[in-house]
């Protein structure tokens, strides 16, 4: 029998994202989307770092990452600003705006891990983690192998 990890992995990711959609909805949070929301969350851990890093980050390809931040920057999310210790690099700062919605953002991740885990005891979800965590580390091997 074939194994379906993959296929439940990409419909936990699938279900998982438009449920925190739906709780940005209901809290009143339409300045971005649960996409954007994983981008802004890099940010506000570490604000000011390049495109480049913040694809790294976030698992994307830079191509990928700039239309979003076009989108963000006209959204009035971010800034792009120069970087003071290297001309050719641009900076992504986030704007006041939104430095005001991470803990609201924090809560509402907090609720979705929460759902995530629903009947799992403390033990099985570091035990799940663990295994995420491996799957994670076979992913990004293979990627840089090709």
């Amino acid at each position: 029998m074939a194994s379906q990890a993959g296929f439940m992995i990409s419909k936990i990711k699938r279900i998982g994202d438009r449920i925190f959609q739906k709780k940005l909805e209901k809290a009143d949070i339409s300045a971005f989307n649960g996409a954007q929301g994983k981008l802004l969350y890099i940010l506000w851990q570490r604000d000011g770092i390049s495109a480049a890093e913040l694809a790294g980050q976030a698992g994307l390809a830079v191509t990928t990452l700039t239309s979003m931040l076009d989108r963000m920057e006209h959204a009035g999310l971010i800034l792009r600003e120069p970087d003071p210790n290297d001309r050719r690099k641009t900076k992504l700062v986030l704007t006041d705006r939104v430095k005001g919605l991470k803990e609201q953002y924090e809560r509402l991740s907090d609720d979705m891990t929460d759902v995530y885990l629903r009947g799992f005891s403390p033990e099985e979800a570091a035990q799940l983690e663990n295994y995420l965590g491996r799957v994670l580390k076979n992913l990004e091997e293979e990627e840089s192998n090709e």
